[in-house]
């Protein structure tokens, strides 16, 4: 087995009215559009060779046949037109539960097919930059991505140092750090550069990148029947074999007493006696233990997989930083040393507003919504300075009416406001210490006016924190823990 974190939407409420369980991929099991869409598939399975794969359903399909001849020839006979009609719709049933499963499992491929957008590459050669289709990258050509760009294929970075989310392709909540040289210098295909500017030399061919090969895993999970899966396949054929001899006998006997058994009893008789039910969901069965798994964001490549994962009871992963899903986003304001959650929001969403990481648009969005603060824009404020966020410093703000606004990563706040002269709140790294502790990140904001030295707040979102006066900021991921990645 091997682990796979697809992109998804935010869930929206199950029609249950329940929402899938923590850490769960949604898998929408009683959607209407997924059954009207698997209902073409499921009339195809009526061919006899692909029926005869489930020898239980298989003789379904024959009795459901034999009794529409027989209804044919004796047109008025509404008892077995119903009887035919009811097999019919058997069939039909035992097809739709095995393509509504299947299709669930491609919607995984079709989910990582989206993130696999058409880019067009910013190729350098001989020192010129010309612009080609991403799929007509060769190995070693060198390609520059700056903020906003999608990079178009995996390969290392070098030249520069870049924050790139990648949260599309791996699942990683926060931007991480990516720069030439060392063991941070690898890139994927698909990943979206947020700040700076960075060259990307193409270590792999179009067609066998790291989306296509997860492409590949996904539509390549093989439907191998299991050993207890043959097992019981072979009950099941047996007892239809003892259920037809036993209906086989029923006409002679019926004779000698002097009782016509028409055909159509009959075969309604034998198809209430054999295993229907197990024999027609036996393959969709398995192939919901699959995707059963995928929901837990594990890809199971055959159903000998699931079988082992039912004797799993501990997990090990060797993951350093963040499996979730989405962006994180700010939640909530921790004042420290005095300040108000109405100042740290202020400061917190001007230190913002030159930062276009989601992390930062979240920031502003959570001071707007729970606050009334007004979002402002770059050029409302006059003889502002702007400093965007940039991998290298951690930190965005502005200089504006006197004053020094910094936010950021909590090392980098703090080594600012140092520089400044300026004084920690005691209480500030408490509150950061337990941000972190709890799955946090904390970022701090922090202000420097004419008044005196540069005071440092707290500004946590769910898993991270700001700086200013005295609080922070706390921020949340749709699922998932974070790391210190994003802004330290």
């Amino acid at each position: 087995m091997s682990t796979a974190t697809p992109a998804r939407a935010p869930h929206g409420d199950l029609p249950t009215g329940r929402r899938p369980a923590e850490g769960r991929v949604g898998a929408g099991l009683f959607d209407p559009g997924q059954l009207v869409r698997s209902l073409p598939e499921a009339v195809r399975k009526l061919d006899p060779r692909v029926m005869v794969k489930s020898p239980v359903m298989f003789v379904v399909w024959v009795g459901s046949v034999l009794t529409t001849v027989f209804s044919c020839t004796d047109p008025g006979d509404w008892f077995g037109w119903t009887i035919s009609a009811w097999l019919w719709l058997t069939v039909l049933f035992a097809n739709l539960a095995e393509a509504v499963a299947e299709g669930r499992g491609k919607a995984q491929a079709d989910t990582l097919r989206k993130a696999k957008t058409d880019t067009v590459a910013r190729r350098l050669t001989d020192g010129r930059e010309e612009r080609v289709p991403g799929t007509g990258l060769a190995i070693g050509d060198l390609v520059v991505c700056e903020a906003g760009d999608v990079i178009p294929g995996d390969g290392d970075v070098v030249e520069g140092v870049a924050s790139v989310d990648e949260s599309a392709i791996t699942g990683e909540s926060a931007p991480v750090i990516r720069e030439s040289g060392g063991d941070r210098s690898a890139v994927t295909g698909g990943t979206k550069v947020l700040s700076d500017r960075i060259v990307v030399k193409i270590t792999t061919r179009p067609g066998e990148t790291f989306i296509d090969r997860m492409i590949s895993l996904v539509e390549g999970a093989a439907r191998q029947k299991t050993p207890n899966e043959i097992a019981l396949n072979i009950l099941l054929a047996s007892l239809t074999i003892v259920f037809l001899l036993a209906c086989a006998t029923l006409p002679p006997f019926a004779d000698y007493a002097g009782t016509h058994l028409t055909m159509v009893v009959l075969v309604a008789l034998l198809v209430c006696l054999i295993p229907t039910t197990i024999g027609a969901l036996l393959s969709a069965i398995g192939i919901a233990g699959m995707d059963r798994l995928v929901q837990r964001n594990v890809l199971a490549m055959s159903g000998r997989a699931v079988e082992a994962a039912g004797d799993v009871s501990t997990l090990l992963l060797d993951k350093t930083g963040t499996i979730t899903l989405g962006n994180r986003r700010a939640a909530e304001f921790l004042p420290v040393r005095g300040a108000t959650e109405a100042e740290v929001a202020d400061a917190a969403q001007l230190s913002s507003l030159a930062d276009e990481t989601p992390e930062g648009r979240s920031v502003v969005v959570l001071a707007k919504e729970r606050y009334g603060l007004r979002e402002r824009h770059e050029g409302e404020l006059a003889g502002a300075r702007w400093i965007a966020f940039t991998a290298q410093t951690r930190m965005s703000g502005v200089d504006v009416d006197g004053r020094e606004i910094r936010k950021g990563a909590t090392a980098s706040v703090l080594d600012w406001v140092r520089e400044r002269g300026g004084t920690v709140a005691e209480d500030a790294e408490a509150v950061a210490g337990r941000i972190s502790a709890a799955g946090g990140t904390p970022l701090l904001v922090a202000v420097h006016d004419e008044r005196g030295a540069p005071r440092p707040r707290r500004d946590p979102p769910q898993g991270r924190r700001q700086g200013g006066h005295a609080g922070a900021v706390r921020g949340t991921a749709p699922h998932g823990h974070q790391d210190g990645h994003d802004h330290g």
